[in-house]
């Protein structure tokens, strides 16, 4: 059995079916307002291997000329991003402990060789709000690690409806996701992994 790092938890199979699939319509939705899109990152303006979008008061966006940052507009379309779903805000009630609504979720999607390299969270400004994320399709190899990027990782697979939570001494913990299982989800009708991450940004 894997252990681990204080703070960071993981629940397996936290959504069922059939919340899983109504989550993904409602995802759906946010895409038809805010189209997935690639990312760049900073200064050398690679580009990332999954496409994204938000939803929420505010978005994460990276670019060459920018870098990492939050922003209440979409970078293509100029539009508001579409309010967080429902589900989602009960879910951060549900499993964050933390009394102050969620702002910002990221939408990841992850084709068959898709991967994250390890990173931390750390451009919201309420570090004591934990990340929620929420897995959806195919299976993935997540991996955890300390709060040094050399620091002791950890790997685990997650499947479709389960959902971790970065927050306390792991709020910060490196994590990354090393390789997509495909064909390991028939939930989304052409493959592929969704990952939702609800973060708290501003101070409340």
């Amino acid at each position: 059995m894997n252990v681990l790092p204080r703070g960071v938890r993981h629940i397996p199979g936290y959504l069922d079916r059939d919340a899983q699939r109504a989550l993904v319509e409602d995802i759906r939705k946010v895409v038809q307002v805010a189209p997935l899109y690639v990312p760049a990152m900073p200064r050398t303006g690679k580009e990332m291997s999954v496409r994204m979008t938000n939803c929420g008061a505010l978005g994460w966006v990276t670019d060459r000329e920018r870098g990492y940052r939050y922003q209440a507009t979409h970078p293509l379309t100029g539009e508001p991003w579409p309010a967080i779903p429902q589900t989602l805000l009960d879910l951060w009630t549900a499993v964050s402990a933390y009394p102050h609504a969620p702002e910002a979720c990221l939408v990841n999607f992850y084709g068959d060789d898709a991967k994250m390299g390890l990173h931390q969270d750390r451009d919201e400004q309420d570090l004591k709000a934990p990340v929620v994320s929420v897995s959806l399709g195919d299976d993935c190899l997540f991996r955890v690690g300390e709060n040094t990027r050399n620091g002791r990782t950890t790997s685990i697979r997650l499947a479709s409806g389960d959902v971790v939570i970065l927050g306390g001494e792991g709020r910060l913990a490196f994590h990354g996701v090393d390789r997509i299982y495909p064909a390991t989800s028939a939930l989304l009708k052409n493959g592929g992994r969704i990952n939702l991450t609800l973060r708290r940004v501003t101070l409340p």
